[in-house]
């Protein structure tokens, strides 16, 4: 499983200009904060929690502002470039800090896609190569695939049409890094790897932006924000992704249902945030602590990731008014059908209200995405891919996803 990102952070960032004399280009202000900000936050929501950050210009500024990352909700350490290197030579000098697998990044582009979905083509080789069509292939040079393989990089040229562009997200092993040769990941080691049918690719339509000009830094500004404005599926636990046996809490007694892990993955690749909005008063009434829930929730977190799909965050009511203990015997406003938790993933994540909904098995879910202004489906018995898939047709007309 991929649990560590690098990003090429140690450029100069010259198509910027003057803007960049004080600021290295990836802590260039975008929505509410610096860009970088933006790619670790994509990072995290993941599950990728430790970054490596390469970098060079002006390196104190990234380091004093981003730390050890532990404000991030991040384990964030540092390689530092002394001499410019290129790309594939930033990694050559990180190859010690390196795990096994890993993502890599650069630092002023912003590619959503599903990172774990990418990052599994590494059963099947050593690099893979995350793709994105454009209408304008001409002015990045284009791709050309046979398969899940890349076959060739043709160069930039003066007109062209529809094509497919490296969208700068790579899943790599620490041993392709080490066997590779030349000091760019782009112009040495991507080439060499299509030549002898060994770089893996495949394509992904999220939002993409890459602000190496000005023109498009200003236009960030306004499309940044929008994307981060994503859907959000808020899904009960018990009974929609695992059967209902009673205060599960323990991978022996816990079984997904159908489509569960499917679902999730779905909601991944098509720009949904995936939220778990649970009940939980078998803390409240002392069968198992929080702690324990802790532990258990992520243990599900790290089955998903096997399959390639994360939950974004799973929000919990431990309280119960009458049968709690302790604690937790109140009425906090969390427990549903009370609005609390999707008050609070609302906070945290302001997603498109518009385009969201709740999947439920009880009364008491409907009921609380109906106080909170969101369409609410029972799962019943059916296929919670099926769910899924049918509200997403539902909102589908309102704005373009994925």
């Amino acid at each position: 499983m991929l649990n560590q990102a690098v990003i090429l952070a140690g450029g100069r960032g010259t198509r910027l200009g003057a803007l960049t004399d004080r600021l290295p280009k990836p802590m260039m202000p975008v929505g509410d904060g610096p860009f970088l900000e933006q790619l670790l936050w994509n990072l995290r929501r993941h599950g990728i929690g430790k970054v490596l950050l390469s970098v060079g210009y002006l390196a104190e500024v990234v380091e004093g502002h981003f730390g050890d990352g532990s404000r991030f909700g991040l384990d964030i350490e540092y390689c530092l470039e002394t001499e410019p290197a290129g790309t594939g030579g930033a990694l050559k000098l990180a190859l010690p800090q390196l795990e096994e697998r890993f993502l890599v990044l650069n630092a002023d582009t912003m590619f959503d896609l599903n990172y774990l979905d990418l990052g599994q083509l590494l059963e099947h080789g050593e690099v893979a190569l995350a793709l994105r069509e454009v209408a304008d292939s001409w002015r990045y040079g284009s791709v050309t695939v046979a398969g899940d393989r890349v076959t060739a990089f043709v160069e930039k040229a003066t007109e062209g049409g529809r094509g497919l562009i490296n969208g700068g997200v790579y899943a790599m092993t620490q041993r392709a890094v080490a066997a590779a040769e030349g000091s760019s990941i782009e112009l040495d080691w991507l080439p060499q790897l299509a030549s002898t049918g060994k770089l893996l690719g495949r394509t992904y339509s999220g939002f993409f932006i890459d602000i190496g000009l000005p023109d498009v830094l200003a236009k960030a500004q306004l499309d940044i924000p929008d994307w981060r404005h994503m859907p959000a599926a808020l899904l009960d636990r018990d009974g929609v992704l695992n059967r209902d046996k009673g205060y599960v809490h323990s991978p022996e007694a816990f079984e997904w249902r159908p489509g569960a892990i499917e679902a999730v993955k779905w909601l991944n690749d098509h720009g949904y945030l995936a939220i778990v909005v649970t009940n939980q008063a078998g803390i409240g009434r002392g069968y198992y602590s929080e702690a324990e829930f802790l532990a258990f929730t992520q243990w599900i977190s790290d089955e998903l990731r096997r399959h390639g799909a994360h939950l974004d965050a799973t929000y919990y009511c431990p309280d119960h008014l009458e049968h709690g203990q302790g604690i937790y015997r109140r009425d906090s406003g969390c427990r549903k059908p009370q609005t609390g938790m999707l008050d609070e993933a609302w906070r945290d994540w302001k997603f498109d209200r518009d385009r969201s909904f709740l999947i439920g098995d009880k009364e008491r879910d409907l009921l609380a995405a109906e106080r909170f202004g969101l369409p609410g489906v029972d799962v019943g018995g059916a296929d919670l891919l099926e769910v899924v898939e049918a509200m997403h047709v539902r909102f589908a007309s309102l704005a373009p996803i994925g």
